[in-house]
């Protein structure tokens, strides 16, 4: 591929966080962003028409916060924003008025000390909430479990985090159409079937999806079209042993 320096202005120490596909600028559009520390922000698409090679400043972020997602939205979808300690919070994008470019955004979710925000995802019909722990654990949710709540409040839980499992690691809206990624810290990439993923609720570990060494976490998860060729990699059927919040917890 090209080098984003060949394509980008991008500062020392700047890194890219988000990349959405724009076929063309129309009215009713936004790019909805949240940041780290859990700030929320939507701007008119259209602002962003023309944009020149050194870029165009989309967020106004506080000192030690940075941009995490950044979704394309239509004015009226769910947003979903998942924590490191296992919090949840669904609000309607509603919730977040409409802002210039160079400003800073309103809070989406309240942190505990030490809690940081992961992930953020948009509703889809006949889908799930999947979220993976650093460890390698996860499972999918049902959508239904997580009521529609006012902008700013604390959530509810989404994830059972022990010593085994870790912390979360990222959260996404899936269904059956899709596959995920998951990319370690040592770089070793894993890329699994959503269908294979079992359902469980809200405060459960899940299963095991991939095992890593000793030092090595999940550092981040990516949704992606499903492959339909004979090569694909299938999941393998699963043993399993007693999961202490009732399910079932399956080993490679």
């Amino acid at each position: 591929g090209t080098a984003v320096v060949n394509l980008l202005q991008l500062a020392p120490g700047e890194t890219i966080s988000a990349m959405i596909p724009v076929k063309e600028y129309t009215e009713g559009k936004y790019l909805t962003m949240c940041t780290r520390n859990g700030i929320i922000k939507k701007t008119d698409l259209m602002e962003y028409q023309n944009a020149p090679k050194g870029g165009k400043i989309a967020i106004k972020l506080d000192e030690g916060d940075e941009l995490l997602r950044v979704k394309l939205t239509n004015g009226d979808t769910d947003l979903f924003v998942g924590t490191h300690l296992g919090m949840m919070i669904r609000f309607n994008e509603k919730d977040v008025r409409q802002m210039g470019r160079v400003s800073r955004g309103v809070r989406a979710i309240k942190l505990d000390e030490g809690d940081y925000v992961v992930g953020m995802s948009v509703y889809r019909d006949n889908a799930k909430m999947l979220v993976v722990s650093e460890n390698g654990y996860g499972k999918k949710t049902d959508l239904s479990e997580y009521k529609l709540q006012t902008r700013g409040g604390k959530g509810t839980h989404t994830y059972k985090i022990s010593e085994a499992t870790g912390n979360v690691a990222g959260i996404k809206v899936v269904s059956d159409d899709d596959d995920i990624i998951l990319i370690t810290s040592d770089g070793v990439i894993i890329r699994l079937d959503t269908r294979e993923i079992s359902t469980y609720g809200r405060v459960t570990r899940g299963v095991r999806l991939m095992r890593t060494g000793d030092g090595v976490k999940v550092a981040t998860i990516a949704r992606v079209e499903k492959e339909h060729d004979e090569d694909e990699d299938e999941v393998e059927p699963a043993e399993t042993e007693n999961n202490s919040d009732g399910a079932e917890l399956e080993k490679e």
